[in-house]
């Protein structure tokens, strides 16, 4: 196939057909096919392509604070308490499909932030737009956006996405404006798009750290109820360097 060809697939924006041209032109075995067997192989290579393209775009906007976290490499040890079974079922992503939540809780360094990652990380694989921001970032950012007439624009851009991760939710006080911040977030989330959230905190002591009852009530409302829920045990994994 002539250069002139293979630049007109090039700004069709068909890489991978190309390359895998180009493969095939140096491949004895590829000759003996016959057409209809080579374009089956160019168009499945493209597909490839613009999939592989897609994931690595989808995890670099996550921007995961562990971004080699994935549910492959999930610690099992009985300690842990955490249930097989329903972890591979959310690592299937039809709960993301449903637009419900998941809350993971535990003590420090249990590993609820690893786990997290590697969910959103085998979400973002699946192909849903994935965030990571930690809970007293998330505030900062909106406080900011308040003061420089982005606020709107900010809610609609976390609207948007499939899976907003939450992290270290509830680490330290938390004032009127984060509280109406989170409801805003939440608000426009439910029933459209899902929510992780971890804690050290456990889900039953959330109302009374909230503070305000007719917000709280709000805020639960809008992330409990249809949430899945992980409870950490054991001890620390840092100290073991082992951070699944």
């Amino acid at each position: 196939m002539n250069e002139h060809t293979l630049n007109q697939l090039r700004s069709l924006r068909l890489d991978g057909m190309v390359r895998a041209i180009e493969e095939q032109s140096t491949s004895t075995a590829a000759t003996a096919l016959g057409f209809d067997e080579r374009l089956s192989l160019l168009v499945q290579r493209e597909v490839a392509w613009r999939d592989d393209r897609r994931v690595t775009r989808l995890l670099k906007a996550a921007k995961l604070k562990v971004s080699a976290a994935c549910v492959e490499d999930i610690n099992w040890r009985p300690s842990r308490s955490l249930d097989q079974s329903l972890v591979t079922t959310l690592a299937g992503g039809d709960w993301i499909r449903n637009a419900q939540n998941l809350l993971i809780t535990g003590a420090t360094g249990c590993g609820k932030t690893w786990l997290g990652c590697a969910l959103a990380h085998q979400a973002a694989r699946s192909g849903f737009s994935v965030l990571y921001v930690r809970a007293a970032r998330l505030f900062d950012e909106l406080q900011v956006a308040h003061g420089d007439g982005s606020f709107a624009r900010r809610l609609t851009q976390l609207a948007k996405l499939d899976l907003l991760v939450i992290d270290d939710f509830a680490i330290s006080p938390m004032g009127a404006p984060e509280r109406n911040d989170l409801l805003e977030v939440l608000d426009d989330r439910v029933g459209t798009h899902s929510t992780l959230i971890t804690s050290q905190l456990p889900v039953n002591a959330w109302h009374t750290y909230l503070g305000d009852p007719t917000l709280a009530d709000a805020i639960l409302d809008r992330v409990v109820h249809s949430s899945h829920r992980i409870d950490l045990k054991g001890g620390t994994l840092r100290d073991k360097k082992q951070v699944q």
